[in-house]
Formats: structure tokens, C-alpha cells, sequence
């Protein structure tokens, strides 16, 4: 997420607006937070990137990482408007190239909302441009949402995957089950009962007690007999009795 966004023109901070709550102020939170830090603060990266541009071989400094400190700074310089520099602070919850695309955003809406002039006379007071706190207030919010809709994207992708892959190995798991203990079993459990007849008939007219029903009712084409055994915890003959009674009605057949 972004933490500060700094406007600065000739070293000095045009604008600073931190977006840490008071519970989160971090050391990067008091260093912005106070007026003279925050001008010297303007002033070194101002030189810096004065340095950068000095070598054109070295290019322009678009990021920075303290390594006494768990946020990243990102810059944009603007073209337009000699020594204007954008600059943000973030933590690793946000990505640079995302930092870099709300800074222009930022650029974008500062130059179309005040003239050259505006910019060009700025007599360096810090509450001159304080108007564009409410545009900054959007562009951030907007980042930090965009990256909460990821996450739950994210979340919501990562479920999906591990449920596929539990109902996979689950599966996976049954028929290596059943394959290793049907062994010891008769033939006929492997056989699989299938409708050769319209099911939607009431198995009570022509089936005698509740068992033979609910056999009817597991019959769908895919369990063998032995899973319709586990299932109803019966014993495998009577089943299998049931499935011939059900043949000599024409009802299914064996495969």
C-alpha cells in the first residue's frame, strides 16, 4: 500500500500527504511528518536525481529501498516542468510498476488541474497546492482497493484450486480403495448396475421392503455393487440379489 506521496519543485516539498493511521505510524511516518525532514528529505532526492541526470548512461532513478527501513520509495520525474518530482512510499504490499502508474495518474491530474505559472511561481509555501490532498485521497484509495480485489481474487482462485484437488485425490483415493480390497471379493461386486428402463417409476410397486428401495435409489450407472454395499452397509449377496430381481424385471443390467 502507498504510504506518502510527496510533490517537490526545486528541493522543497510542494505538497506531503501521509497515509499511515496512527496506529501504523512507522518510522517512515515520522520522518515525513516533520517540516524540516521533510525539506531536507526533499532536497537529497532532488540532488539525486540532479546526479542521475548528470550521466545519461546511468538513467533516471525511479526507485530507492533504506535499508534501515521496511518501505520502498518510488519517483517520477516530470518532463514538463523542470525539477518536479513525484515521489511515493510503499510497502510490499503494493508492486513498483503499480506505484509508478498512480504517480503518473497524479502527474496527469496536477498539470490539468493548475497552469505552468501556477507551478513555475510557487513562492514555497507548503499549504499553497493543499486543494489536491482530496485527488491524492482518490488515487491511493483507489490502489489500495484494487489490491484488496486481487487479494480476494487470489483467495477465492487458491480455494477453488484446493478443493479440485481434494475432490481429485478423494476420488482418486476411492477407486484405489476399492480396487485393492475387491480383490478379496466375488466377481459380481465389481459389476455395475445400469437403468435399461425409465427410472421414474415407483420402485414400492414392484420392489418388496425398504432395502430393495433403497438399492433402486442408488442405482445411477457409475457405483458398482460393493460401493452400493458401503453405502447402505449391507451385505454384498443381498445386493446382488437385489440387482437379479431387478433384471428379471427388466429394470437394469450388469455391466
Amino acid at each position: 500500500m502507498i504510504r506518502d506521496i510527496i510533490i517537490i519543485k526545486d528541493g522543497l516539498p510542494l505538497l506531503n500527504r501521509s497515509f499511515f493511521n496512527s496506529a501504523e505510524f512507522s518510522k517512515s511516518g515520522k520522518l515525513f511528518a516533520h517540516e524540516d525532514n521533510l525539506i531536507m528529505v526533499s532536497g537529497f532526492f532532488t540532488a539525486l536525481n540532479s546526479f542521475s541526470d548528470s550521466f545519461e548512461d546511468l538513467g533516471t532513478i525511479s526507485e530507492l529501498k533504506l535499508s534501515n527501513n521496511e518501505l520502498k520509495l518510488s519517483f517520477l520525474k516530470e518532463s514538463s516542468i523542470p525539477n518536479l518530482i513525484y515521489l511515493a512510499t510503499y510497502d510490499d504490499d503494493s508492486k513498483a510498476v503499480d506505484v509508478q502508474r498512480v504517480l503518473r495518474k497524479i502527474s496527469f491530474a496536477f498539470l490539468n488541474k493548475y497552469n505552468i505559472n501556477q507551478i513555475l511561481n510557487w513562492n514555497g509555501k507548503i499549504d499553497a497546492f493543499k486543494s489536491f490532498e482530496h485527488i491524492l485521497n482518490i488515487y491511493v484509495t483507489e490502489e489500495h482497493e484494487e489490491k484488496e480485489e486481487q487479494f480476494k481474487e487470489k483467495v477465492t482462485e487458491l480455494f477453488k484450486s484446493v478443493e479440485e484437488k481434494i475432490n481429485e485425490e478423494s476420488c482418486l483415493l476411492a477407486l484405489k480403495t476399492e480396487n485393492e480390497t475387491i480383490e478379496d471379493l466375488p466377481e459380481y461386486c465389481r459389476q455395475i448396475p445400469k437403468f435399461i428402463s425409465s427410472k421414474k417409476i415407483n420402485p414400492k410397486y414392484y420392489l418388496t421392503g425398504n432395502t430393495a428401495c433403497n438399492v433402486y435409489y442408488e442405482i445411477d450407472g457409475k457405483k458398482s455393487i460393493k460401493l452400493i454395499t458401503n453405502k447402505l452397509n449391507l451385505g454384498h449377496e443381498q445386493v446382488y440379489n437385489i440387482c437379479k430381481n431387478l433384471i428379471k424385471l427388466g429394470f437394469i443390467s450388469l455391466s
